[in-house]
């Protein structure tokens, strides 16, 4: 059935995203809100709005009876969870089905097997994905987990079968460091999500993060070519750009076809996205985990591609065949994609929650600002500090970072710290412009090139 009226499930700059791409194809809109979030932007821009409870993501953004209920009762067709929050929950999949509706993503059993990261190797291997040396599934103990460090060799990596987002993540040196690390590994995992399940990967110790965007409406499965995702700080993505800079031809479609694979393997529904770590010394990659939802970093394939991800995806979810094939994606140009935080780089990143007194964005050919953001609008403090993305396009890399350096000196976010500063001060720096790093270099450089700045920067205050 064709998708007529939708509720968001979600906050912030992606719920915009959201509630634009439905406009644009005539679809009402129905945004959900916490008590902290009643003048957010998607509020004021969605036809209706719901108060789904208090501010604690538990009590609203999280809480699938309240969203559920709110959707009857605004008489949806469809609800759109974008991502983060309950975007990856399978049991609000069913529940959404369940009620009559259409969730927009995967089904339920997809979501909890690719969710599962050992069952998602299990994918993976059957698809003829390379997968990381490590265990076979989960660790039944300490003890196998000392047997298998000793066989495939230190370092390893000691991962939540669970979960994702870094947590429930350990990197082991040796011996003494396993027995340390596995009980707080699994505490953390059990804590994160409720099962403190572990599996074991070979830490690849010069590696790019580099993924593919997938699609597919359960029959025909297609890419949108890949991004790099290596500058990270802390495991989380700081920057992206699209396509890699570090990856051939060859290397490209084996990695891109890869994940086709792995789509139709599961006989995938919706946007999806495939994530691998590169060795670009050996050419080697290797699958890490499926993310079954809308990417924060999606808009740069978008500007790549020329394609809408957001209103494809409502498209699919209605019923509809891929209004594309694979020869007619075709990639043009570069993009790069800045997160834009409420946090001071400058003081260790300490989130700045407050109201924004002046906001002034560049416009232009080849620039995209996705954001939540208003004059006047006050930060919540109870939520994720991401404020918007800064995308620009460009017909190559280099010219890319220049456009990128430009329009960042002249992005005005007034009332409180952002990283814009760290931003410019990436776009501008020699190694990135290389693109010869991996997803250790932006914590050492911070802890160098950045911290140089800094104390040039209170030098002049």
């Amino acid at each position: 059935m064709t998708i007529k009226s939708v509720l968001i499930a979600n906050r912030g700059e992606i719920a915009v995203r959201i509630v634009t791409a439905a406009k644009a194809l005539g679809i009402r809109t129905v945004q959900v809100h916490s008590a902290a979030d009643a003048d957010m932007l998607a509020v004021k821009l969605a036809d209706e709005a719901v108060d789904i409870g208090p501010p604690a993501a538990k009590k609203s953004y999280l809480n699938i009876d309240a969203i559920i209920s709110a959707a009857k009762k605004a008489g949806v067709d469809a609800i759109h969870p974008g991502y983060g929050f309950l975007s990856e929950n399978g049991d609000f999949a069913d529940a959404v089905e369940a009620a009559g509706m259409i969730f927009i993503g995967p089904s339920g059993e997809a979501i909890r097997t690719l969710g599962d990261k050992v069952a998602a190797r299990d994918v993976a291997r059957r698809a003829g994905v390379p997968t990381v040396p490590g265990s076979d599934g989960r660790l039944s103990g300490l003890e196998e987990a000392r047997t298998l460090a000793a066989e495939i060799g230190y370092p390893v990596m000691i991962k939540a079968a669970a979960g994702g987002g870094g947590r429930g993540i350990r990197i082991v040196a040796d011996a003494a460091e396993l027995e340390r690390h596995y009980p707080q590994a699994s505490a953390e995992a059990q804590a994160a999500f409720g099962d403190g399940g572990l599996y074991m990967e070979k830490v690849i110790t010069r590696a790019r993060h580099v993924e593919v965007q997938i699609f597919g409406d359960g029959a025909n499965f297609v890419h949108f070519f890949e991004r790099e995702c290596s500058l990270q700080r802390r495991r989380q993505k700081v920057w992206e750009e699209a396509p890699s800079a570090g990856l051939d031809a060859d290397v490209r479609k084996k990695l891109c076809d890869s994940a086709v694979a792995l789509a139709r393997e599961v006989k995938y529904r919706g946007a999806g996205t495939v994530e691998y770590l590169y060795d670009d010394k050996t050419g080697d990659f290797y699958f890490i985990e499926v993310n079954t939802r809308i990417q924060v970093e999606h808009p740069v394939t978008e500007m790549i591609t020329g394609f809408d991800l957001v209103q494809e995806m409502f498209n699919v979810a209605g019923g509809a065949v891929l209004s594309v094939t694979q020869d007619d994606i075709t990639e043009t140009g570069h993009a790069i994609e800045c997160r834009i935080n409420a946090e001071d780089p400058f003081k260790g990143f300490l989130p700045t929650p407050g109201t924004i007194s002046e906001l002034s964005v560049p416009e232009g050919e080849g620039i995209r600002f996705d954001t939540m953001l208003y004059e006047g609008y006050t930060i919540p403090p109870f939520y994720d500090s991401l404020l918007g993305k800064l995308i620009v396009h460009a017909e190559s890399r280099e010219a890319c970072l220049e456009k990128l350096a430009a329009t960042l000196e002249n992005l005005k976010i007034e009332g409180v710290a952002t990283t814009v500063p760290l931003h410019l001060a990436l776009a501008r720096d020699a190694t990135v412009a290389s693109g010869d790093y991996h997803t250790r270099f932006l914590e050492a450089w911070l802890e160098t090139e950045f911290a140089r700045l800094a104390d040039e920067k209170e030098e002049v205050a």
